[in-house]
């Protein structure tokens, strides 16, 4: 099998899994008791939270665990928004977001009486920055941009949407979520930030969300004073202990890591346009993450790219929601002005610190087999 859809999920790393393994196996303490057995779980989260701190540049109290990216986010937007609706009740995101963002947003808009501006991207997935300038109001609270987008990989200028944020008083969140270990992360530009382990060889079942110092949220949950009160539920120790060892491989091996990975996707991609010259390349390669390629196949059907593909031994994604049974076309993609039938026969490769160079041309050659059975 040839595994190429890392912004899915990935594989759990073996030092995770040996830091997750006495928390497992061993020690069952509530971290919560105050009894021996608690204290080796508190501690070992105490522990995690500390070098998930000192990786990111951030306070250990500045970190809440969560149980993914899809609560961090959520967390992050309705939890924002809803604490300081006294002072504003108008939000900006942007088209591209990951639905754990848009679809908090359209909550809020639907059941709580907020205003949410969704700003365009331009046809290589950025924001408009002078649209987001514009949008902002005396009454903007908060506004939701990613780092990197999961479908197509382009990075969003966060150092400028920063500074805008900066000048008018709002806060700014970020879903991070795809970048941990693929960019440096420079915490110091938003007022939150969202992460998820199993997007960086961790555990599924963990996330991250991190709070500026000094910045109050409210809870979406009721139950316990966990997380410093900002997030009640018993912390799942293994899985938090996972995803700190997790991140710290991740960065340290990210100098070395991204860029035999960019290598990779670069190959991938010429040999892609050389078998179908008429596919269509959905980002700027020289401003997205490295291991990450969204291309579309005009004429073709998704979906049966797709599943000839798994077929073939190849996992990989269209980046777009599967609703019902049937691929829809992708809303990053629409976003960014591409038409629906081209956007819907459209394949996301991401890759992994485990592909290699054959793999590569073992896809490209197994797409040739799948497009010939799609025409037949």
């Amino acid at each position: 099998m040839i595994y190429l859809d890392h912004n899915a999920t990935t594989p759990l790393s073996p030092p995770a899994l040996t830091a997750m393994r006495p928390f497992l196996e061993l020690f069952h303490g509530n971290p919560s008791s105050i009894h021996a057995a608690g204290r080796l779980a508190r501690a070992a989260i105490d522990d995690a939270r500390d070098v998930l701190g000192q990786l990111l540049g951030a306070r250990p109290h500045e970190l809440i665990f969560t149980g993914g990216g899809t609560e961090s986010d959520n967390l992050a937007v309705m939890g924002l928004a809803r604490q300081f609706a006294d002072t504003g009740k108008h939000l900006i995101t942007s088209q591209i977001e990951h639905h754990a963002v848009l679809h908090a947003c359209e909550y809020l808009e639907k059941q709580e009486s907020f205003e949410v501006t969704y700003l365009p991207a331009n046809p290589a997935g950025v924001v408009d920055i002078e649209a987001f300038r514009s949008a902002i109001r005396a009454d903007t609270t908060l506004v939701s941009i990613m780092s990197a987008n999961n479908e197509t990989g382009t990075i969003q200028p966060l150092e400028e949407i920063s500074a805008i944020c900066r000048e008018k008083g709002v806060l700014l969140h970020s879903d991070m979520i795809q970048s941990l270990g693929k960019q440096p992360i420079d915490l110091s530009l938003v007022d939150a930030a969202s992460f998820a382990s199993h997007k960086f060889y961790g555990p599924t079942g963990a996330g991250l969300l991190y709070l500026r110092s000094g910045i109050s949220i409210q809870s979406l949950h009721h139950g316990g004073a966990h997380e410093n009160q900002r997030r009640p539920g018993t912390e799942n120790t293994a899985a938090i202990a996972g995803m700190a060892s997790a991140a710290e491989e991740a960065i340290e091996e990210m100098a070395d890591e991204q860029p035999r990975e960019r290598a990779l996707r670069d190959h991938l991609w010429a040999s892609i346009h050389t078998a179908f010259p008429e596919a269509i390349l959905n980002t700027d390669l020289n401003h997205c993450l490295s291991n990450t390629l969204n291309v579309s196949f005009p004429g073709l059907d998704g979906e049966a790219l797709l599943f000839g593909l798994d077929l073939e031994g190849v996992c990989v994604s269209s980046g777009s929601a599967c609703m019902v049974g049937s691929i829809q076309p992708s809303h990053v993609l629409l976003a960014m002005g591409v038409p629906a039938d081209v956007a819907q026969a459209t394949v996301r490769f991401s890759l992994g610190r485990e592909n290699t160079i054959e793999e590569m041309d073992s896809t490209v050659e197994k797409l040739r087999k799948v497009v010939s059975r799609v025409h037949g």
